[in-house]
């Protein structure tokens, strides 16, 4: 009997070994890292509202605005105006605006669009797992990411139109 707890007490502990290496692996690989500015835009892979999937790849070597939103969400609602007008402005210079939902089903989403006429690609992420990749808390949330990938300025809050014009300027100018 002694013998047998001695053996538990041995397995408990190589388990909680392993356990606090992975623990210190992650950490130091950054595996569970907020994305910061100068970092790379993690990649996605989402259902659009035009049947299509999209992921990071088909927008290289275009300047990105990730915007996070929600129809419940007042701001978000409040800027789909000033960034329909910014990409209206800046799709010839290589500039993309993609949306990226956050949790809502497919009508409610495209009721909205429909209502505000939204025309750049709105993704709809319906498990929130991109919203997870990209650490996003508070909406809206907008990521600047450059022609090559890197995040270059990150928005957590409302954009108004000066705010996402000079922002947007910048990522051309790096271009």
């Amino acid at each position: 009997m002694v013998k047998s707890r001695k053996t538990v007490q041995i397995i408990i502990l190589l388990i909680i070994v392993l356990l606090g290496a992975y623990a210190v692996a992650t950490v130091v690989t950054g595996k569970d890292s907020i994305p910061r500015e100068g970092d790379k835009a993690p990649d996605f892979q989402l259902l659009g509202l035009d049947g299509k999937v999209h992921t990071m790849k088909e927008y290289d070597g275009k300047a990105k605005v990730i915007n996070f939103w929600g129809t419940y969400c007042p701001p978000c609602v409040r800027e789909m105006p000033a960034l329909q007008a910014q990409r209206d402005k800046w799709v010839s210079k290589g500039v993309e605006v993609i949306g990226i939902n956050a949790g809502e089903d497919k009508m409610t989403v495209e009721n909205f669009v429909a209502k505000t006429g939204v025309k750049f690609p709105i993704l709809m992420d319906p498990d929130r797992d991109t919203v997870g990749d990209y650490k996003v808390g508070p909406m809206p949330a907008t990521y600047f990411v450059s022609s090559k990938g890197e995040i270059v300025h990150i928005k957590i809050g409302e954009l108004d139109l000066s705010t996402l014009d000079k922002q947007i300027e910048q990522l051309v100018n790096e271009q």
